[in-house]
């Protein structure tokens, strides 16, 4: 394991084996057989993933792509409960977070020049190592941004079998206009080749700093920390805000997500958070009205990390997932026509 801080000389090179927080319940801690590795396409940089797999013959294969700053570590606890139900589930970290490779050396800055790699690295992940056989299905979840990457690998034809999007963050209408006004500028500011500047409102990462229900994403205090008590354990695991670059690649990577959206004939679940301070409801109700199959569900109560709220929310949202990979099940199951 490389241990680093955060700040000038951080280390760039990705990293597997982490501390478990003591603070943490042992619903937080890594599922049972739980194993990572890494994965890595083309010139791309060098990406941490981690799987379990069910004591039984996998029912369903699901593959969970995080959002911004999170790590596989954060999903944990819904990566047992989904492995529970029978399926083999894995969680891919995208480009400069968790314990992937970052591109500059300050490791708790978000910066990317763009969304193409962490798509590639779905694809290679997908083909090269998850396999996916033709008997069970494979099911695509993406959160945040997240949901972005997932979009974009199955408008650009990745076999799947469902895709689920748990409030995805799309464009400019996930910004307030604050920022996203200043934002506007990013692309010309990557030319200049000053992408990797973090923005005004951007801060890093911070030991005081405050948790998921501080920060509006969650209502439930316990699964609240379980992100700040990961990166307090764990100097190579904490990320601050995002570079000017990486606004940039996002706001590349919404257009060319809505310009291809008639592109995605795979049967999709958005699941949307009703008091999500992150993204706003418009671009994900017009993306999935735009779809050719795709089924809407807004949690009034949520905030934007609906994997991590309180179980009033989290429990419907958790049965929601398992009933749409039983309904790919039952379609794997059925004759083909002709």
């Amino acid at each position: 394991m490389t241990v680093s801080a955060c700040g000038d000389g951080g280390s760039r090179a990705p990293f597997a084996d982490t501390r478990t927080p003591p603070s943490l319940g042992s619903r937080f801690y890594p599922p049972q057989g739980w194993s990572w590795g890494y994965v890595r396409s083309g010139e791309g940089k060098v990406q941490r993933y981690g799987v379990s797999a069910p004591p039984v013959a996998p029912r369903a294969t699901l593959l969970i792509l995080t959002g911004y700053g999170e790590s596989a570590e954060k999903w944990f606890e819904t990566v047992s409960q989904l492995t529970a139900q029978g399926f083999t589930v894995w969680v891919l970290e995208r480009q400069g977070q968790g314990g992937s490779e970052r591109s500059t050396p300050w490791r708790d800055l978000g910066h990317i020049d763009s969304f193409d790699p962490d798509v590639a690295a779905v694809r290679a992940l997908t083909r090269g190592v998850i396999r996916p056989t033709g008997d069970i299905p494979f099911v695509v979840i993406g959160h945040s941004e997240g949901g972005l990457v997932a979009l974009r690998a199955a408008e650009q034809g990745l076999g799947m079998d469902g895709l689920v999007l748990t409030s995805p963050a799309f464009g400019l209408g996930a910004l307030p206009r604050s920022r996203a006004d200043f934002t506007r500028f990013t692309p010309a500011m990557r030319t200049l080749r000053l992408g990797w500047i973090r923005t005004p409102d951007q801060a890093g990462w911070k030991r005081e700093g405050p948790d998921g229900v501080q920060s509006g994403l969650t209502h439930d205090a316990e699964r609240g920390k379980v992100q700040t008590a990961w990166m307090q354990a764990n100097p190579d695991l904490r990320m601050g805000g995002r570079s000017l670059g990486w606004f940039a690649a996002f706001f590349d990577a919404s257009e060319a997500a809505a310009r291809d959206i008639r592109k995605t004939a795979v049967p999709t679940l958005m699941l949307d958070a009703g008091q999500d301070k992150v993204v706003t409801a418009t671009p994900q109700s017009r993306l999935c009205a735009a779809m050719i199959d795709c089924k809407e569900t807004r949690y009034p109560a949520a905030g934007h990390d609906l994997h991590m709220e309180s179980d009033a929310v989290r429990g419907p949202w958790l049965a929601a997932i398992v009933d749409f990979t039983r309904l790919r099940m039952t379609a794997k199951a059925l004759p083909r026509k002709g």
